[in-house]
């Protein structure tokens, strides 16, 4: 079965940095493309980065330069490091895994930016 399990979410004040965690279980992590998505209060979901199977990555504008994903092949465990984070942030973020056509989200995380 496969599943993808986010935490490391939690408060934070404007200008911290969080780490999230993506564990990933039940397929061949090596295999398949990782992404990072988040969704703000009324807001549509965003994906904000995504890794390849080896090593590229793509960032939306928005996070380019402070926000990096990385992946470990031994853990089965994809990262998010965000550094200098802004109010607008504050969302649920979530990992995906990108299988054939097809996107398996976890749960997500919550990170919130407040002061």
């Amino acid at each position: 079965q496969v599943r993808l399990v986010e935490s490391g979410g939690g408060l934070v004040q404007p200008g911290g940095s969080l780490r999230l965690s993506c564990a990933a279980s039940g397929f061949t992590f090596r295999r398949y493309g990782m992404s990072w998505s988040r969704q703000g209060p009324g807001k549509a979901r965003e994906l904000v980065a995504k890794i390849t199977t080896t090593g590229g990555s793509n960032y939306a504008d928005s996070v380019a330069g402070r926000f990096t994903i990385s992946r470990d092949y031994d853990k089965n465990t994809a990262y998010l490091q965000m550094n200098s984070l802004k109010p607008k942030a504050e969302a649920v973020y979530s990992c995906a895994a990108r299988i054939g056509t097809t996107d398996v989200w976890g749960q997500g995380t919550r990170v919130n930016v407040t002061s």
